[in-house]
């Protein structure tokens, strides 16, 4: 297994550079930035200066397709990857719910469901182009609708399903059966609570763990090392986990599980 961790920026820049030394020595093994107009750091400058500081492999968790051009983000995307010497991951998904809100700020078009895959498929197609033959930046698709899942299976090299906050632990394994029916994709794992502990930027204000706890949701994870090993080698056998998304407010408590799995 390997693990990342989102890692905003919630203070200053200065302590955030600290914190990214920090992730790294616990021996995580990719540090990832949201997505989040106007709250955060553009992530394409943050995550270059974490590369520059670390040996960390970075990406976005996860870009939404609305946001900008097929165009623009495919050469954003190609660029860090040629900058960080292939150590860019590119996190795509269609949007969080209430990104309309924040279009209509913006002056962008609000697409429609099928617009924003397209747009996800013209980022790849343009990004395959930028890499030529002898790069390919990995792309992990955030994934929840059939349709979604479809192209994912096509274009994406890892896949991680977006759940809902009352997502029951079988309907995740069977999204993913269905997705290793067409194409056996890595999947990660996006662990929005750890113990009680909510990730910021990874989970809804109102996102209760004892809902969780209570649908056996693979979002959450035990606060104790042995049980949350435990609960992940379940996860890699029902839903072909090998990758594994946290907060950074949960890292040093799962620090003992990253030294225990990681390249298991």
């Amino acid at each position: 297994m390997r693990f990342g961790v989102v890692t905003p920026v919630l203070d200053s820049p200065a302590r955030w550079r600290d914190e990214v030394r920090r992730i790294a020595d616990l021996g995580y093994s990719t540090l990832l930035m949201p997505d989040v107009p106007g709250w955060q750091p553009a992530p394409g400058p943050a995550l270059a200066v974490a590369a520059s500081l670390t040996d960390l492999r970075v990406g976005t968790w996860v870009c939404a397709s609305p946001l900008r051009p097929a165009s623009t983000l495919a050469w954003e995307t190609h660029s860090l990857s040629e900058l960080t010497d292939g150590r860019y991951d590119l996190g795509i998904g269609t949007g969080r719910p209430g990104l309309e809100d924040l279009l209509r700020e913006l002056g962008l078009p609000a697409l429609s469901p099928g617009e924003r895959l397209t747009r996800i498929r013209d980022t790849v197609a343009l990004l395959r182009e930028y890499d030529g033959p002898d790069r390919h930046t990995p792309v992990v698709m955030a994934v929840r609708g059939p349709k979604a899942r479809a192209l994912a299976a096509e274009i994406a090299d890892i896949v991680t399903f977006v759940m809902a906050p009352d997502a029951t632990r079988d309907e995740v394994v069977r999204m993913a059966q269905e997705l290793r029916a067409v194409r056996d994709v890595p999947v990660a794992l996006h662990v929005s609570v750890v113990g009680d502990v909510v990730a910021p930027f990874m989970a809804g204000p109102d996102t209760d763990p004892a809902v969780l706890r209570a649908e056996d949701s693979p979002a959450i994870l035990p606060a104790d090392p042995g049980a949350a090993v435990e609960e992940l080698l379940r996860c890699r056998e029902e839903i072909g986990a090998t990758y594994v998304v946290i907060g950074s407010n949960s890292a040093e408590t799962m620090a003992p599980v990253v030294a225990r799995l990681a390249d298991s």
